[in-house]
């Protein structure tokens, strides 16, 4: 039996670079330009079609493919691969007009109306009906055109639907988890408020209220939501694969997007893809590059796809800046670094026209002379050199960060202690901590298997269920590291709060007899911590949490409260080779403990000694050296190297410039 589609068969040795191409934005005049540029620049992929329902289908049941088909030769003679979308993200005007049961409602059960994109419900029998029907179209059509190497299904799946069929939907969603109301009664604790139910019909979306939700019920919604998207892919999906089994298929995540489970999504794609938009003005932009690299990697269990990111500014903040020279460089290297074996961008030229007309194109409107372009121009010829040095390697790294949507979910909810606590903030500190001790992180979600992992770090999971739990009880007990951050443990999987505030196996675990009381804390404000200097330089403060634990004897204190209502109290406890920090250290105390358990698993630095902002990743055989500083800066790397982007020998050291980049071979 032949093995399934893979990033590789499109690859084959070299970096995909490229990006979103929308010609039918501009006259057939300019497509020929287009593709001068494109080849000047190194450009080898595009992805037509995302947004072209309407210019396909322009009525019902109507197929103009003269267009697509120009440019598919087009592509093909200039030895340029085509990933070709499916349309559905954007449904035609006449579609929502003519059947109103396609748009959306809001948890309001207010329509969102046709004139933008993503407004179709996901629920929706007659919006699945023509999005197959032109999806079938669109295979049998191109399933043997040479320049196809690729399908990416939609785009950037977000919708949510709280209508009457999506009711519908979700009852029956129910009936097949719980099977009867009383299990649903009691995994949803529907005795508080009085609000059980004696009928399926009663069971709706999880609308506005006058109060607060159950959240619950808000939590399977949001499961439900996750899986009705999946259904919309996978309805697609396998239209094409059954008109192309030997081509992979793809859908573009959102970088650390709420709304849709990615552990549950990634399987069910033969590449796994993102789209990732750094702010440029954030000083741990290149941190967050990172994260999603090791995130979307972890995904792809290999390598993966940049499939969009921005060339200059995006248009969708309140202030939209442009990437200095040498970022937009940097930020795409470090994602090879992490793993892509595709840069690719939204879009290849800056619209004139529409909603997006400030966001960056490859080609701004500066044209072939802009900044932008040139600086395009650099980076196709330097991956052009890096593509058979790194393509389709990956190393596992030795720590996995735990992170998991049902966890992000239920702790979101309106009736928690505190607001100021937002799950993908707290994971990012935790993340950005490992990166500045220049330790290599993977991600693993709960359950997975964990024991060729050297360190397992939990920032925040609110939410465990007994298999997690299990796991990690038997990860430590066969030797392995695991530092834990607070408010972890405390909910089962229908969210239900554990006795005693976290599961009692857990507690065990860390040497906790009892959790009190949790003690959020303010805005600004911070507790201070009296701990050794061998753990965490001595002194240091605590944000966003604390709480109030007894321990048991066999439990070591790292770090005490000083000061307070929690004077004295354990903060930081370890039992063994389990670690519970029970506040968020401020960032240069998180990195120190963090690093300090690392060393004791036996984890170390991929280089020693690299100034500030300097970040060293490794892959196969490369070093990527990147300098994420505003200054210049001299590294150390003992021995010979050649510089594969420059052709340069590095002897002992090299000096690399603000935002710049090196990646040696020994």
């Amino acid at each position: 039996m032949s093995s399934p589609p893979s990033l590789a068969d499109t690859t084959r040795g070299r970096i995909l670079f490229g990006g979103d191409y929308n010609p039918e934005q501009w006259p057939e005049e300019t497509w020929h330009d287009d593709i001068r540029l494109m080849k000047a620049a190194g450009v080898n992929s595009v992805t037509l079609g995302v947004f072209s329902w309407a210019r396909i289908e322009s009525r019902p049941g109507a197929r103009e493919f003269g267009w697509l088909d120009r440019l598919m030769d087009l592509m093909h003679s200039h030895g340029i691969g085509v990933v070709l979308a499916t349309p559905t993200a954007a449904p035609p005007a006449w579609l929502g007009r003519l059947h109103p049961d396609t748009l959306p409602r809001d948890e309001h059960g207010q329509v969102e109306w046709w004139g933008s994109r993503q407004h179709f419900s996901h629920s929706s029998a007659t919006y699945r009906r023509y999005a197959a029907a032109i999806t079938e179209d669109l295979a049998a059509r191109y399933a043997t055109h040479p320049a196809l190497t690729m399908w990416h299904i939609n785009n950037e799946y977000c919708t949510h639907d709280f209508g009457d069929e999506a009711a519908e939907a979700f009852r029956g969603w129910l009936r097949a988890k719980y099977a009867t109301l009383d299990a649903l009664n009691e995994a949803w604790g529907t005795a508080f408020w009085g609000q059980g139910y004696d009928s399926w019909g009663e069971i709706l979306p999880a609308r506005r209220t006058h109060y607060l939700k159950n959240p619950a019920q808000v939590l399977d919604f949001r499961r439900f939501t996750s899986g009705q998207l999946l259904g919309c892919y996978l309805l697609e999906r396998d239209i094409v694969r059954r008109h192309t089994p030997q081509l992979p298929v793809t859908t573009n995540f959102m970088a650390l997007f709420a709304g849709v489970d990615g552990w549950a999504w990634a399987p069910h794609t033969d590449a796994v893809s993102v789209d990732i938009y750094p702010d440029p003005k954030d000083p741990l932009g290149g941190q967050f590059n990172a994260m999603i690299g090791d995130l979307t990697r972890s995904q792809a269990r290999g390598p993966w796809m940049v499939m969009e990111q921005a060339a200059g500014p995006v248009n969708f903040r309140g202030v939209n800046h442009p990437k200095p020279p040498g970022l937009n460089r940097l930020l795409s290297l470090q994602s090879v670094a992490h793993g892509a074996d595709a840069i690719c961008y939204f879009q290849w030229r800056q619209s004139r026209q529409g909603a997006e007309k400030f966001h960056s194109g490859m080609v701004s409107h500066a044209g072939a002379e802009g900044r932008t372009y040139q600086e395009v121009k650099q980076l196709g010829a330097e991956l052009a050199r890096l593509g058979p040095e790194v393509t389709g390697r990956h190393r596992p790294a030795r720590i996995a960060v735990l992170h998991d949507w049902d966890a992000w979910w239920a702790g979101e909810q309106d009736g928690r202690l505190s607001r100021l606590v937002r799950y993908e903030e707290v994971l990012r500190a935790w993340h950005r901590a490992l990166w500045e001790a220049h330790l290599a992180t993977d991600f693993a979600h709960p359950e997975a298997e964990l024991g060729h992992y050297a360190m397992v770090v939990v920032p925040h999971l609110y939410l465990l269920t007994d298999t997690a739990i299990e796991g990690l009880l038997a990860y430590v007990r066969d030797g392995g590291t695991l530092v834990c951050g607070f408010h972890t443990g405390a909910a089962d999987a229908d969210d239900r709060i554990r006795p005693g505030g976290m599961d009692e196996r857990l507690r065990e675990l860390f040497g906790i007899r009892t959790v009190h009381e949790w003690w959020p804390l303010d805005a600004g404000e911070s507790v201070a911590l009296d701990a050794p200097e061998s753990v965490a330089s001595g002194a240091f403060r605590g944000t966003l949490w604390s709480e109030e634990l007894q321990i048991r004897p066999d439990a070591d204190v790292l770090a005490a409260y000083k000061g307070g209502e929690l004077d004295g109290l354990p903060a930081v406890l370890r039992k063994g080779r389990a670690w519970y920090l029970s506040t968020l250290p401020e960032p240069d105390a998180l990195r120190e403990l963090l690093a300090g358990a690392a060393a004791g698993a036996g984890v170390r630095q991929e280089l020693a000694g690299l100034p500030a902002g300097v970040e060293a990743v490794r892959r196969g055989d490369l070093l990527f050296l990147l300098n994420h500083g505003r200054e210049p800066v001299r590294v150390r790397v003992p021995g010979i190297h050649h510089d594969v982007l420059t052709g340069a020998a590095v002897r002992d050291r090299i000096e690399l410039a603000r935002y710049d980049v090196a990646v040696l071979k020994q």
